[in-house]
């Protein structure tokens, strides 16, 4: 996954991310190739709601899905 524009796995996050978040590249099953350009690719969505915005109506992204928000649920 791209934060900030580094390569990061899950736990270099600050916090866990929520269990609800989704993104296309969940279900690639590839491991991450530092030889192929990354796709940038920004699109999130929350497993409750089923669209880019979480039940609290705020949006929902991997920077941003954090304990702070009264949905977030971690792994």
């Amino acid at each position: 996954m791209l934060l900030n524009g580094k390569h990061v796995e899950i736990g270099d996050h600050a916090y866990e991310r929520c269990q609800f978040l989704r993104w296309k590249g969940l279900f690639v099953p590839a491991p991450w190739d530092p030889t192929v350009q990354h796709g940038n690719d920004r699109s999130f969505w929350c497993q409750h709601t089923h669209n880019c915005l979480g039940p609290d109506d705020s949006v929902a992204a991997d920077d941003v899905c954090g304990p702070d928000r009264s949905c977030y649920k971690a792994l």
